[in-house]
């Protein structure tokens, strides 16, 4: 059963549709991540979880119920702020405490639950009673956190809260996160422009372009399987082939050199124009012309190092082709050096043109 349905909902700025005609069941206790370009209305999708922005048409259920015009703050949902808006003058414990504070839950069990949630976010229990502003950027990520439980919210909505945190912070964050959300059981919305954070923490992701959900399903699904020639380059690094239809033999690309006919996946669109798409760690460097479905030549120009990869830019005429090969398994490729380079069929896949 979903804990939040969105049917049909517009949000017009004057003759701008912030979001457009989007329909959406959010299910109970899953990890929802919403993607995409800036301007795309992930954001104003957010805040009218929130109850900070109201529809302007179609319907918003929470358990069945209708909240388009519920208040923020008589909503069961928490949202953490990417500023994350602690009080600079208040403790830990009182930013913690704050929300118990408000429903008048008394001082000691108010101490109790913020001392549970410190535990739960891995912060010292000493920590009660340090003033919040001298706490580093992740340990103010994590009172931030602690506080957003003490609602004890259904729901809790995050508004891009690692953006400001250094890489190797956020990799510990994004895992703690993923833990949170496995031993609290409560239902997360999250708002990222970082794929990496998306691919990592989601049960499904859901992307937006111009308002509305272009695509929606799990991290493999989005990745593996894109719907379309956007959802496949916002999702990593591609290859791309402009291809037409051969009427003799099959498929031919002009991108390279010389044109090049190619085997395809058996998904086609049906027209005559289309684009093949393959990702770089689907390319390899070729013995022979049959060793792979489909085979090229060209020559090396560059190489960078991933960290576990090694990526190659190969020049095949005009057009330069990614390769990305594990390290354990990278070859010696000096620039200038002349190579083939394939991938098999089943690894692409075409969008229409």
């Amino acid at each position: 059963m979903p804990i939040l349905q969105l049917v049909d909902v517009y949000k017009r700025f004057n003759d701008f549709n912030a979001v457009s005609g989007i329909s959406l069941n959010i299910l109970d206790g899953e990890f929802l991540t919403v993607v995409g370009p800036s301007g795309s209305g992930k954001t104003t999708l957010l805040r009218m979880l929130a109850g900070m922005e109201a529809p302007s048409d179609g319907n918003i259920t929470l358990r069945g119920e209708l909240i388009n015009n519920v208040p923020a703050k008589e909503r069961p949902t928490c949202l953490v702020f990417q500023s994350l808006a602690l009080f600079p003058h208040k403790t830990v414990g009182e930013n913690i405490e704050f929300p118990l504070k408000v429903k008048n839950i008394p001082p000691a069990q108010r101490k109790a639950r913020a001392l549970e949630l410190l535990q739960m976010l891995r912060l010292p229990e000493s920590y009660y009673a340090k003033n919040v502003m001298k706490c580093s950027g992740g340990e103010k990520q994590r009172v931030a956190l602690a506080r957003a439980f003490a609602y004890d919210p259904d729901v809790l909505l995050f508004d891009e809260p690692l953006s400001a945190l250094d890489y190797k912070l956020k990799k510990v964050l994004e895992k703690e996160l993923k833990d949170l959300h496995r031993q609290s059981g409560k239902t997360f919305v999250y708002i990222t422009h970082s794929l990496e954070e998306a691919m990592v923490m989601s049960d499904r992701i859901a992307v937006m372009r111009a308002g509305k959900i272009v695509q929606i399903g799990t991290p493999e699904t989005i990745y593996a399987n894109p719907e379309d020639e956007f959802v496949a380059e916002f999702f990593g690094e591609v290859n791309k082939f402009s291809v037409s239809l051969n009427e003799e033999w099959g498929w031919f690309s002009q991108d390279t050199e010389s044109s090049l006919t190619l085997r395809l996946p058996t998904d086609w669109p049906g027209s005559e124009q289309a684009t093949v798409i393959v990702r770089p760690e689907y390319m390899r460097f070729a013995t022979s012309a049959h060793e792979f479905d489909n085979v090229i030549s060209g020559t090396v120009f560059n190489e960078y190092s991933l960290g576990s990869r090694i990526q190659y830019q190969v020049r095949c005429g005009n057009k330069s082709v990614l390769v990305e090969i594990p390290r354990t398994l990278a070859r010696n490729a000096a620039p200038d050096e002349q190579v083939m380079i394939g991938w098999n069929a089943a690894d692409a896949f075409v969008a229409e043109a």
